[in-house]
């Protein structure tokens, strides 16, 4: 690792890990309070949904762009400038007065998160190589977790004793917390490093990495994989509260427990990746996500418990695609790492809010929805892997990115 004046290595882990959390915790959190939020501006459900939708096309878009930025700035000013972003953002979520000021607070919110996450991909590739690198993005996956399967409890409490402001509240402190910490960060990428065209220039990069077929074909093939998740994420309050007639509580329980299985795809990556060659992890995640399709159509439909059964392997296996497409897709990036990241994060994110918006269209049965979601992604994602082994896209640039052997 290079060498960081104020973190240690465990330090570093825990704060990559922290930065990964911002995503998830700036949706799940407040998502048990989306219907009040709904009465207190007396607006609609779909203006209210729009704070959800804006924060992740938003997100996406801000990823693509700071990449390019860090490969010629560096990573620190990049990190630090989306964590002050992000703070004074989520503080102007907090006192908004309509749905119209939270709409744009959470547009800039998601301008900093984006910074953040891209930076904090980069920076794993600057500081590790080889099984370390690999140890870590399972690490930082697997502690991930904690942020969904928590901050809809979190949430739920919090609408106890306060409203839906106190959400943005406590995504302002640890925005601080992050902001804090990105001032002790040291620079990972060295000046003889970085990109030395202009700042229009840089963003060319973007255009180099969409050449990059195979690079492109495998985050793609990988991208679709995260569809119905994001899918499941926007449906899932209807799917409970609505279709099962469960309580806002009961739901944060069942969202909470299902986001609890995320941590298995880590772990489970880890233990399988020497046992088993990328072309054999691939066939089992996708094995385990038809079975996993079919169940959702067919039991899940019955009751809470057998839908949350039917969608968990689903949730573990797409948590560990993550490390497992980041690891692969990091090893294709030889230079400008920035614009890669940016781009191994952008991709899914976007094929996220695709899911999202699907998840939540007029299908009458929403759990049916997303059965057909599942099933849809992993049906091209294979058609994908497909054209990749017969070589439509070229060759992996080392074997150890190869996920057709």
């Amino acid at each position: 690792m290079r060498r960081q004046k104020y973190l240690t290595l465990s330090a570093m882990i825990v704060y990559l890990t922290y930065i990964g959390m911002v995503a998830p915790l700036s949706t799940d959190l407040y998502l048990p309070a989306l219907p009040e939020m709904g009465k207190y501006f007396a607006t609609s459900e779909f203006l209210v949904g729009l704070t959800l939708t804006i924060f992740f096309f938003v997100f996406a878009v801000s990823m693509i762009l700071f990449g390019p930025l860090s490969d010629k700035f560096g990573r620190r000013p990049i990190l630090i400038f989306g964590a002050a972003a992000y703070t004074a953002a989520s503080f102007a979520c907090a006192i908004s007065a309509d749905i119209y000021s939270l709409l744009i607070g959470r547009f800039f919110q998601a301008v900093g998160a984006g910074a953040m996450i891209t930076v904090s991909t980069a920076i794993i590739k600057d500081c590790f190589r080889g099984q370390i690198m690999t140890k870590i993005l399972a690490i930082t996956q697997a502690l991930g977790v904690i942020a969904p399967m928590a901050a809809p409890l979190i949430g739920g409490l919090l609408l106890t004793f306060t409203d839906w402001r106190g959400s943005f509240y406590l995504l302002t402190i640890l925005g601080a917390i992050n902001l804090f910490v990105a001032f002790l960060f040291c620079e990972t990428l060295p000046e003889q490093k970085r990109y030395r065209g202009d700042i229009l220039q840089s963003l060319t990069l973007l255009v180099d990495a969409a050449r990059k077929k195979y690079f492109m074909a495998v985050m793609i093939m990988f991208a679709l994989m995260s569809s119905p998740f994001m899918a499941y994420l926007s449906s899932s309050s209807f799917i409970y509260v609505e279709h099962f007639s469960l309580t806002a509580q009961e739901y944060s329980y069942f969202f909470a427990f299902n986001a609890s299985a995320s941590i298995l795809g880590p772990i489970l990556y880890l233990k399988l990746k020497d046992l088993m060659s990328n072309a054999g992890l691939v066939r089992m995640i996708y094995f385990i996500a038809i079975v996993s399709g079919i169940l959702v159509l067919t039991v899940g439909q019955s009751r809470a418990v057998m839908f949350l059964i039917s969608f968990l392997p689903f949730t573990a296996i797409g948590s560990m695609v993550r490390p497992f497409a980041t690891e692969i897709l990091l090893l294709e990036a030889k230079e400008n790492v920035g614009t890669a990241s940016s781009v191994i994060n952008f991709v899914p994110t976007l094929f996220g809010s695709l899911g999202m918006m699907l998840g939540t269209l007029p299908w009458g049965n929403f759990i049916s929805g997303l059965g057909i979601i599942i099933l849809a992604a992993t049906a091209l994602s294979i058609a994908l892997w497909t054209l990749i082994k017969f070589g439509r896209f070229g060759a992996a640039r080392q074997s150890a990115s190869d996920v057709t052997n």
